[in-house]
């Protein structure tokens, strides 16, 4: 009688639980039609911040996925998540990889994920590595594709991804480092934005140069750009400016 008890209390327990777990997922079809005007990442440095008593206010202008460099999407896309587009939002051979290097290393380094469950990660969750915040993750990412085109997925990340300290999103980012839009950057500038990606907050120039010119080298591969085009672009300085700022943004 007491198994049957305990049986019934865990099995309770546990439902209990899993209707939580749904209940707290964020609903995701909003959008579809609305552009996230903060994210859970945004909110944690703004915390930092305050916690330091730093007053400095996010740097963010939110383009249409057509006024972003294609340039710079390609290199995301090889860099980040080559499969973005044929994926259902979960690289099931990478994530398998990733839990097999974590239980190896026991930790919870290795992350596995796509530009979908990263998404989901900077909008709605924490930075934690557990494997709790994992498999919210990548719920919400099977939400994303289900609700979202690869497309908007894509724009939404492109507008929000940590670009450095306080800076968020292509068009932010491409000012503060290269005085131009997110339209105008060439392959160099492209690859070197993405080379901030993997630790957007630090400057440690050598790791970024590199980092830069295997992006480089990724785009001349698949042959986005000339292998003569990578033989130049790797001798060109890092964050090269123009003198001429780039001018307000007009939108539609």
């Amino acid at each position: 009688m007491k198994r049957v008890l305990l049986k019934s209390l865990l099995l309770s327990a546990l439902v209990a639980c899993l209707v939580y777990f749904y209940l707290a997922l964020p609903n995701v079809s909003l959008l579809k039609n609305r552009n996230p005007q903060s994210s859970a990442l945004m909110e944690l440095r703004d915390q930092e911040n305050r916690d330091k008593q730093l007053r400095v206010s996010r740097r963010q202008i939110w383009v249409p996925y057509g006024r972003i460099s294609d340039h710079l999407k390609k290199a995301v896309l090889l860099s980040e998540d080559a499969s973005f587009f044929s994926h259902n939002g979960v690289d099931i051979d990478e994530l398998k990889e990733a839990f097999k290097r974590d239980l190896e290393t026991l930790s919870f380094k290795r992350g596995g994920s796509t530009i979908t469950m990263q998404l989901a990660k900077n909008l709605y969750l924490n930075p934690s590595k557990n494997p709790l915040r994992k498999m919210k993750e990548i719920i919400i990412a099977w939400q994303l594709e289900h609700a979202l085109s690869k497309t908007r997925i894509f724009e939404i990340y492109l507008n929000i991804v940590e670009w450095g300290r306080n800076i968020y999103g292509a068009e932010a980012g491409s000012r503060h480092y290269f005085g131009k839009s997110a339209a105008d950057l060439d392959p160099v500038e492209a690859a070197t934005l993405v080379a901030l990606l993997p630790n957007p907050r630090t400057t440690h120039e050598k790791s970024i140069l590199q980092r830069r010119n295997l992006v480089l080298a990724r785009l001349a591969k698949v042959g986005h750009i000339s292998e003569e085009e990578y033989r130049r672009a790797k001798q060109i300085p890092l964050f090269q400016k123009l003198e001429k700022e780039a001018p307000p943004l007009l939108l539609d």
